[in-house]
This record gives structure tokens, C-alpha cells and sequence, in this order.
């Protein structure tokens, strides 16, 4: 008789103090036979601390895809596998997406355990718009690449929201000033429930002044979140690409006008595309 499937939890841990995982969350990670952890050594100290001796198995980025079809065949063969990263929800930023879908497009059970991530903790208490976000994880760590992710993004009406090493905090505060100007609302979340947690508010200046006199705000792993385009600013930016897309129409193809009009203006080229459509330009000659 053929042995059922195992089940695959991706089970969220803390992002800083251990007392909130949940008693289901302890409980998968208690019964199932192994755990695959980004950081062996945090999950480590999670699981002493609620005195659990479940197998780990390091799971990271450099193994993830040599690792995981081991992991599936232990799935394919009955045994129940946590999926955890360092700390919060995992596939976030963090390992687990070859993993999961690889199990998905197997047919596999695939279970959340949910629980904590700095993303949506920051964004609930930051006093920022939430009806509507938009989640960039870390941004590049080169200036010309980090600016271009701030560029492409800058007409977003909804909040975004990106993860940052404190180290780095600095330069991403400076790219996001000169990319978005200083009249947007910036939020600095650090050290999320733990005993120093903080969070710094104000427009971008403010925030680079503080972290650069305060050398304790420059510790720890942030969520920095910033305000959405206004409104007037993007309907003001809607109305200069369509005017560019209306001049470029008229000497060349659509799609040639479209691509043009929006490293221009900042605008998505397939968006200027469709309304180069419904204005009837330059839908001859493409």
C-alpha cells in the first residue's frame, strides 16, 4: 500500500520576541520531523526556548535549490517538513519559493501557520495609508540600481514599503530624497518587538538628520515606509505623458512612441501603450 503524502508548514516565527509564537505554530514545530531553517542558530534558540528537539536542516540561499529536491522526496514519502526563515513569515525576503512552489506543482500540501511579519507590523502602526501597498523587500545595493527600483515605483499611489539593514539606512534615505524629493512622509520601523524597538517619522531629511546624529538608530535590520504619490501629482504626471505620447505618435510606431513617452515621464509603458490605442495613434505603422 502506497504511503500518503506528507505536508509542507511554512510556519511564521518571530521577528523578535519569542513570546509571540503561537501555540499552533509551536505545536507544528514540535510534531514534525524536521525543520528546514534559514538560520539553524536562531531556530535553534526559538526552539530551546519552548523547549522543543525537533531535527533542523539548514535551508538557505545557497543551498535552496540543491536542497530542495531531498526535501521534496521526504514529502513524497510521508514525512511532515516546517518550512521557517530567520525570523517572520518565510518566502518574504526571504528562502522558500523554489521549495513551495516545486511542492504545489507536485500536488503536495502546503500548509501556513501564519504569524508575525515586519512588513505588515510596521505598516499597521506607522500611521501610513494601508488600504493600499506595494512591498519592494531590499532594495539593490548599488546607487544607480537602487534609484532606478525608487524611479520605477515613484508614481505608486499606495505605500511602499522596503526592508533595510541599518547600515545601508542611510543611503537608501538619500536616494529616496533625491528620486521622490522631501514632501512625502517617511516612516523608519527598527527593531520590531524588541526591547529597543522604534519608530522614527517626518519627511526625508528629518529622518537621514536623526540617523546621522543618533549612531543607535543605526542598529539592527528597519522596514522603511514611505507615503504614496499624492494624487495631484500623478493625475499632473498622467497628463504630461499623455501630451509627450501625442507628439511622439504622430512621427513614429506606437509601440516605439510608448516606450519613449514613458522613460520620459515615469509613466508604464504598457499602460501608454493601451491609450495610444484608444487615441488612434500610431496603430498603423506598428
Amino acid at each position: 500500500m502506497q504511503r500518503q503524502a506528507g505536508v509542507l508548514y511554512v510556519v511564521a516565527t518571530p521577528i523578535g520576541n519569542l513570546g509571540d509564537l503561537s501555540e499552533r505554530a509551536r505545536r507544528v514545530l514540535a510534531e514534525v520531523d524536521a525543520i528546514a531553517a534559514e538560520d539553524t542558530r536562531e531556530t535553534r534558540r526559538l526552539l530551546a526556548h519552548c523547549g522543543i528537539s525537533s531535527e533542523l536542516i539548514a535551508y538557505h540561499d545557497h543551498n535552496e535549490s540543491e536542497l530542495t529536491p531531498r526535501l521534496l522526496e521526504a514529502l513524497e514519502s510521508g514525512q511532515r517538513l516546517a518550512l521557517v526563515s530567520d525570523a517572520g513569515t518565510p518566502l518574504i525576503s526571504d528562502p522558500g519559493y523554489i521549495l513551495v512552489a516545486a511542492a504545489r506543482e507536485r500536488g503536495l500540501d502546503v500548509v501556513p501557520i501564519p504569524g508575525a511579519s515586519a512588513a505588515i507590523c510596521a505598516l499597521s502602526a506607522s500611521g501610513l495609508p494601508s488600504d493600499r501597498f506595494l512591498f519592494l523587500g531590499f532594495p539593490p545595493r548599488t546607487q544607480s540600481r537602487r534609484r532606478a527600483r525608487i524611479e520605477s515605483v515613484a508614481r505608486e499611489p499606495g505605500t511602499l514599503i522596503f526592508y533595510e539593514s541599518a547600515k545601508r539606512a542611510l543611503e537608501t534615505l538619500r536616494d529616496l530624497q533625491a528620486v521622490l524629493g522631501d514632501g512625502r512622509r517617511l516612516v523608519i520601523a527598527r527593531e520590531l518587538t524588541k526591547r529597543f524597538e522604534t519608530f522614527l517619522l517626518g519627511p526625508a531629511s528629518v529622518l537621514i538628520a536623526r540617523l546621522e546624529s543618533d549612531e543607535e538608530q543605526r542598529l539592527g535590520e528597519m522596514v522603511i515606509l514611505v507615503e504614496g504619490c499624492p494624487a495631484s501629482e500623478a493625475d499632473e504626471t498622467r497628463e504630461d505623458a499623455v501630451r509627450v505620447l501625442r507628439i511622439l505618435g504622430e512621427s513614429m510606431p506606437l509601440s516605439q512612441a510608448a516606450a519613449l513617452a514613458a522613460r520620459l515621464t515615469g509613466a508604464k509603458k504598457n499602460a501608454l501603450y493601451r491609450l495610444g490605442l484608444e487615441l488612434g495613434l500610431g496603430a498603423e505603422s506598428d
